[in-house]
């Protein structure tokens, strides 16, 4: 008895098979030729061209998802090739394309955002790919999560990091500890005051009890870098008026630099060298 097609839609998943099978021998063979030209002599000649994510779902007949798949395992051995001296100048654009196919497809835009950060060492390009995985899931606190974390630890830009944190505050389901660290790229940023009310209300609203020591901590280390500021600036001044530093912390208050010379929060004095005129913190502040 002869085999009959039972509708149109085999036949097309038939055709989309050979359409694919077809696509990726034509990349293959283009991608044979582009690498017999010497990359030096024709810059971008290393990768095999990708029109826009847009166009390309179109040719995948409602199948964009497999192709995403396939060009994201073609995009990691790529950039694998440690050789091809401009594959980071196509990083945005191929990543952008497996989002367009795909836009929750999370772990490519992960990726692309490390390789930008950690091979490229470009972290703006990693910021503005999370950026693009945003837009795409808006509900999804990950993306401006991981976009903080590569600003604040990478970059050191504190305050830029403070504003990705704040955008993924905003997102259902985000972890309790990017309060915290909120509040330590505010302290990073020198905003102590703001940092010290950021602390305290984490201490006030935490319910574990470890949560409660960080916090104490951070606290602890916020009033000990105000104060010991404080104490260093009134140091300065006295040694620009006597031309030596002062033999103890209470010349300070007799000399009239300071009305009083506090101490940390634990009720302890700071610790002063009278021959450097340097001030420390009598603890540790994660060993209390």
């Amino acid at each position: 008895m002869p085999i009959r097609l039972k509708s149109g839609k085999s036949f097309s998943t038939i055709f989309l098979v050979l359409f694919l099978i077809l696509t990726c021998g034509a990349f293959m063979n283009l991608k044979i030729i582009t690498d017999r030209i010497s990359r030096k002599k024709i810059p971008g000649s290393s990768i095999i061209y990708l029109p826009k994510g847009e166009y390309l779902k179109y040719a995948t007949f409602g199948h964009s998802s497999l192709l995403a798949d396939l060009i994201y395992i073609w995009a990691i051995q790529y950039y694998g090739d440690y050789e091809i001296p401009d594959s980071y100048d196509y990083l945005y654009h191929i990543f952008s394309i497996i989002a367009e196919l795909d836009p929750h497809y999370f772990d490519p835009i992960d990726m692309g955002a490390f390789i930008a950060a950690y091979e490229a060492l470009d972290v703006d390009l990693a910021v503005k790919i999370l950026d693009m995985g945003l837009e795409k899931n808006p509900k999804e606190w990950f993306f401006p999560y991981q976009a903080a974390h590569y600003l604040q630890f990478m970059r050191k830009d504190h305050e830029r990091a403070q504003e990705y944190y704040k955008k993924t505050m905003t997102i259902e389901g985000y972890p309790p500890i990017v309060r915290r660290l909120y509040a330590d790229a505010v302290f990073k940023s020198t905003d102590y005051k703001k940092a010290l009310e950021e602390w305290l209300e984490i201490y006030n609203t935490a319910e574990d009890e470890r949560i409660k020591q960080v916090a104490s901590n951070h606290l602890y280390n916020i009033k000990a870098t105000m104060d010991i500021e404080k104490l260093q600036d009134a140091i300065a001044k006295f040694k620009e008026k006597f031309g030596r530093y002062p033999a103890d912390l209470s010349r300070l208050v007799s000399a009239g630099f300071l009305d009083s010379i506090p101490k940390d929060m634990d009720g302890k004095a700071y610790l002063y060298d009278s021959q450097t005129g340097e001030v420390k913190p009598p603890t540790i502040p994660w060993k209390r």
